[in-house]
């Protein structure tokens, strides 16, 4: 293909990722995935390699892209088939986020796949939203190994009632799975005419070539990085089980064919739930380099090519099972790619920015008995700032993508009423340009409810670069009750729960 063909081609790809995100979003029954757009949508080749994906969350593209290989190589497929998992040591993340893959036929060739990942507000665990202070993967929900939820385009029915029976929010459960499946079934649908119109052969060379096409960019802007070897150390707050101060190191060797990136120097897995099998890692390694290739590189397999990582097994961020890993994926996450970018500051301190407020403020919440249900939300902080401009305030950062919930949507919904929902102004820290300001969120219950909150930058607070100041941490509070950044407790009616979040490192000495 000449320029203009690949890039039509890629947008074409692109634009089939985005169509399955708008189905899933419009088909989907809870807040989670219909108002905080919690899920992903990609196309991969027939080997499980990334080809295409919409702009969606960076944890669930990053490591569905490390781990679908081994993925698609271990089952048996068929026209009309589609597979679910959770399991984080077989593709997954954590045990809320549900992948469904389905296999791309034409003329009984199978020419690639196309998956979804959605976040279930609710997996079966025994604490409201499936985000418990867990000790072991099992205490986390139903786990699902990848199987076959559909044959021949036939939906096994008594598979999705066993995983939507474990929920305290069947129906809700039951229509995202079917959301899920519609939107599997619009990739297949919009990526049918693009391959009749190729032929087979023409398409399979024409991802080669995006391919290709991205790795010379990627190997271009990365080349821009000066060799040698980076080290940086930052850590986890805490476990939620009484370990503190955990270390992530990550040196980062930048020589002219590739960069590697070593957790050698890592705390081991822990007893607590902040634990990342390697696809998670994988992830948020992959996001730092991606933030540093220009805008138009595709988002595909290619364009990670010059990067390898390694973590030694049994440590935190290669966990083994039976880990328990609900905050790795949303927490630990967050840290890995401050690490990555404290390290790489040594290199091009120019194009790094502060640390953002390094946490996606986990709340969920529920009730068990009569009339169950559970609920789940991530909640914004500052920016970082950067060398040219300040941070921005009240916002997702790096591993999260997803949009807060509507107040409306949430008092609608739940017994649950927002009493402030503001801007945490002066949490941003100082310097020549500033961090972005946290956010406040109040809630009062209006029922009795049991809630998890899984929180960072609670003790250890976002780092400034280039002689700018730390962002102030968070704080979370029940009533005037200072609370951990990581806990479970029962609220009474009338009580109210505050999340105050950290605000983003400033960057630069302040000029007087």
């Amino acid at each position: 293909m000449d320029a203009i063909e690949l890039s039509l081609f890629a947008g074409r790809m692109d634009a089939a990722c985005e169509e399955m995100g708008a189905q899933l979003q419009r088909a989907a029954f809870s807040p989670n995935i219909r108002d905080r757009l919690d899920f992903s949508c990609a196309v991969f080749d027939p080997h499980g390699e990334l080809c295409a994906q919409a702009a969606h969350i960076p944890v669930h593209l990053g490591s569905m892209a490390y781990a679908m290989r081994d993925i698609v190589k271990n089952i048996d497929w068929r026209p009309g088939d589609m597979i679910a998992l959770n399991d984080p040591f077989l593709g997954g993340t954590h045990l809320p986020d549900v992948t469904l893959i389905a296999p791309v036929y034409s003329q009984r060739e199978r020419v690639g796949f196309v998956a979804n990942r959605a976040h279930h507000a609710d997996i079966g665990a025994n604490s409201p939203g499936s985000m418990p202070i867990s000790r072991s993967l099992e205490e986390e929900g139903h786990i699902i190994p990848p199987q076959h939820i559909m044959r021949a385009d036939e939906v096994d029915t008594a598979l999705l009632a066993g995983f939507t029976r474990s929920t305290r929010n069947p129906r809700d459960a039951e229509g995202d799975f079917a959301a899920q499946i519609a939107a599997n079934r619009r990739g297949l649908k919009r990526l049918a005419p693009l391959i009749a119109s190729l032929g087979v052969d023409r398409y399979l060379a024409a991802l080669a070539e995006l391919n290709d096409y991205a790795e010379r960019l990627a190997r271009t802007a990365l080349n821009d990085i000066p060799h040698g070897r980076y080290e940086f150390t930052d850590y986890m707050d805490d476990d939620g089980l009484g370990n503190r101060d955990i270390p992530i190191r990550a040196t980062a060797t930048v020589n002219a064919n590739r960069i590697d990136v070593d957790f050698t120097g890592t705390s081991l897995q822990v007893e607590g739930n902040i634990n990342c099998p390697l696809p998670v890692t994988a992830a948020a390694v992959l996001y730092v380099f991606r933030c540093l290739m220009p805008a138009h590189t595709p988002a595909c397999a290619g364009s990670f090519r010059p990067i390898r990582l390694s973590a030694p097994f049994g440590s935190l961020l290669n966990a083994q099972r039976p880990a328990a890993v609900a905050a790795g994926n949303v927490e630990t996450s967050t840290r890995i790619v401050d690490v990555v970018l404290g390290a790489l500051s040594k290199a091009i301190p120019e194009r790094i920015p502060a640390a953002s407020h390094g946490s996606m403020n986990n709340l969920a919440m529920g009730e068990s008995g009569e009339a169950p249900w559970g609920y789940y939300e991530t909640i914004g902080g500052g920016m970082g700032a950067g060398p040219r401009a300040a941070g921005l305030s009240a916002v997702q950062t790096h591993m999260t993508n997803t949009r807060n919930t509507p107040i409306e949507v949430l008092e609608m919904r739940y017994p649950v009423r927002v009493r402030r929902y503001a801007i945490r102004r002066g949490s941003g820290g100082e310097g020549r340009h500033a961090g972005g300001d946290g956010l406040i969120r109040e809630y009062e219950f209006l029922r009795p409810i049991l809630f998890t909150l899984l929180t960072e930058r609670r003790t250890h607070r976002p780092w400034g670069l280039a002689g700018g100041s730390a962002g102030q941490s968070g704080v979370n509070r029940l009533n005037n009750e200072i609370l951990s950044g990581k806990v479970e407790r029962e609220a009474r009616p009338g009580d109210r729960l505050v999340i105050e979040t950290a605000g983003g490192g400033g960057w630069g000495k302040q000029s007087h």
